[in-house]
C-alpha cells in the first residue's frame, strides 16, 4: 500500500499495546497492596524485592510454557503457583487465609493506570483504533480496564490463541482480527524483546520509555539507547503528540 505521508506510519490503522508495565504500574500496585497486608498482619518484608520476584516468576512461567515444559495455563494460574513460595518466605502464609490470598492473587486485576495512561489513550483512541496485545487472560484484561477506565476499542489477549508473546503468531494473529496488514498496526511496549518480536512479522513499533517499571532507584530490565524503533516516546501523552502527524 502507499504511505500516506511518505513515512512507514502513515499506513497504521490500529495500535496494540502491552499492558502490564507499559500502561499500568504493576510494581507500584503490588508494592502499596503487599504494605497494606504486611501492617495488617504485623510482617515486615521487602516487599518491592517481593514484587519484582512476583513479576520474574511470571515472565519464568510463561516461557516455559512457550518451551513446551509446561502445559498451558492461565496468567492468573502462573501468578498463582508463584505466590505461594513468596509468601512461605515473608513469613505470610501461615497468617492469610484462603480468601485473602485469592484477593492477593487478584491484584494483577486491579493495577492502577500510569498518570499519563488513560489520558494518552483517550488521545490516541480518537485517531486510531486501540487494543491490548497481553499475555494477561481476558478476565484480568477486562476487570483491569473496567477499573481504571482504559478506553480500549477491543481486549486481545494470547489466551484467545492459546500462545504466549513473543510467540510471532501473537502478532500475526492479532492483524489478522483486527483486518489489517501487519504494517498497518504498531505495537506500543515499555520492552524491546516484544517489539522486536513485532517488527520481525512486520507491526511498526513504538516504544515508551517507563523507567520506574521495576520501582525507583532500580534499572529498567530492558535499557534502550538510540532509535532502535520506529518512534520512541516519554509516556502516552507524548506518544500522541509524537504520532498525530501520520494520522490520516
Amino acid at each position: 500500500m502507499p504511505q500516506r505521508d511518505g513515512s512507514p506510519l502513515g499506513d497504521v490503522e490500529a495500535l496494540v499495546f502491552d499492558v502490564f508495565g507499559t500502561v499500568v504500574d504493576w510494581h507500584g500496585t503490588v508494592v502499596r497492596e503487599l504494605e497494606a497486608l504486611g501492617r495488617a498482619h504485623a510482617v515486615e518484608a521487602d516487599w518491592p524485592r517481593f514484587a519484582n520476584r512476583w513479576r520474574q516468576g511470571y515472565i519464568e512461567g510463561i516461557l516455559h510454557v512457550i518451551a513446551g515444559q509446561t502445559p498451558w495455563k492461565l496468567v492468573d494460574e502462573i501468578h498463582r503457583e508463584r505466590l505461594g513460595p513468596l509468601l512461605e518466605e515473608a513469613g505470610l502464609a501461615t497468617k492469610l487465609g484462603p480468601i485473602e490470598t485469592e484477593d492477593l492473587n487478584r491484584v494483577w486485576h486491579r493495577l492502577d493506570p500510569w498518570p499519563d495512561s488513560v489520558a494518552g489513550l483517550r488521545r490516541l483512541e480518537s485517531r486510531w483504533v486501540i487494543a491490548t496485545l497481553s499475555n494477561g487472560n481476558v478476565s484480568l484484561l477486562v476487570d483491569m480496564a473496567k477499573r481504571a477506565r482504559l478506553p480500549w476499542n477491543c481486549i486481545l489477549s494470547a489466551e484467545m490463541i492459546g500462545r504466549y508473546k513473543p510467540d510471532p503468531e501473537v502478532y500475526r494473529w492479532a492483524a489478522r482480527v483486527l483486518g489489517r496488514e501487519p504494517h498497518q498496526i504498531a505495537l506500543v511496549a515499555a520492552h524491546p524483546p516484544d517489539l522486536e518480536a513485532a517488527r520481525g512479522v512486520g507491526l511498526r513499533t513504538l516504544y515508551v520509555s517507563r523507567p520506574l517499571e521495576y520501582g525507583p532507584g532500580r534499572e529498567a530490565a530492558f535499557p534502550v539507547s538510540g532509535n532502535e524503533f520506529d518512534l520512541h516516546a516519554v509516556d502516552l501523552v507524548d506518544l500522541a503528540a509524537k504520532l498525530e502527524p501520520y494520522a490520516g
